[in-house]
């Protein structure tokens, strides 16, 4: 499992983030199912193809139960890009949970529902949302044909209204992906960040901006706990990197301009520059790459 999907699954592990979204996506925002109505569920489960078992694994699953009477079986599936084949995937998902409660001998079944996240913001969802959509069919076959939807959220195309409806950390994302879709900017907020790395890690992964994910790793710093802090923070960051950056190329001018006038060799003239004995050798290479004329920074 990729780095980058633990950050994506993070995030939505919170019990308060995971009934959050869930109260948003399924009750229009109300107050529904209650973190503490929701246990853990083993993501994997397993089906045999040619004799051979295999093992499929849903991101984030939960129970939502009430004074032990089982509710639902609740799912997200979170998508950077589009998957013409999800509905296959959600239906070995949810086939699968209604199995195992066959396998149980249950008198009493319950539902199972996978949420599928995409957080694609430059055009909506273009695949087939159901199984009618993705298969070729013949007309007179259609009406034997059972159908089946799955439940796809298009998070950066959610409506203002939606988004305020989410209390959690989450609507610091899905704020995020709107913004940038809607106005091809952000404005941060100063809602207070409960999970403050794990938002900050599923931002990183989905908008393939590490910008995010260096904050978490600036040592001797806290951490802020709004997004105007952060924000500000990277600007910071990318400012003093910039700095650096030109202060790097006026060194190795100055370099160059020491050899070529006073016919130094690298060494002399970085001794009259006082280059630490640590960098000489990057800026070696840094001059021998200038000289060639592809000098990247």
């Amino acid at each position: 499992m990729g780095d980058k999907d633990i950050s994506e699954k993070a995030l939505l592990r919170y019990a308060d983030v995971f009934a959050d979204v869930a109260n948003v996506l399924l009750f229009d925002g109300e107050q529904r199912i209650l973190p503490n109505d929701l246990t853990e569920v083993d993501p994997h489960t397993y089906y045999s193809d040619k004799q051979r078992q295999n093992v499929q694994i849903q991101d984030i699953v939960k129970y939502w139960k009430k004074e032990d009477i089982q509710i639902a079986c609740i799912g997200f599936e979170n998508q950077t890009s589009v998957d013409p084949n999800m509905v296959f995937r959600v239906i070995g998902y949810d086939g699968a949970r209604y199995r195992a409660q066959l396998n149980q001998e249950r008198k009493h079944f319950y539902p199972v529902i996978t949420l599928v996240l995409y957080y694609g913001n430059k055009k909506p969802w273009q695949a087939p949302c159901t199984l009618h959509e993705r298969l070729n069919i013949p007309t007179e076959l259609k009406p034997y044909v059972s159908d089946y939807s799955i439940n796809l959220f298009d998070i950066a195309y959610l409506s203002e209204d939606t988004v305020s409806k989410f209390q959690s950390d989450f609507q610091v994302v899905a704020d995020y992906f709107v913004q940038k879709r809607l106005y091809h900017d952000y404005k941060p907020s100063e809602k207070q960040i409960q999970h403050v790395e794990e938002t900050l890690f599923l931002l990183s992964a989905i908008s393939d901006d590490r910008r995010f994910e260096d904050i978490i790793f600036i040592p001797d710093e806290e951490v802020p706990h709004n997004m105007c802090e952060i924000l500000d923070r990277v600007e910071q960051r990318g400012f003093q990197a910039g700095y650096e950056q030109g202060k790097e190329q006026a060194q190795i001018r100055s370099l160059l301009a020491l050899m070529s006038t006073l016919h130094l060799s690298p060494g002399q003239a970085m001794d009259v520059l006082q280059i630490p004995e640590m960098k000489r050798e990057y800026y070696m290479e840094r001059l021998s790459s200038f000289q060639m004329g592809n000098l990247t920074r």
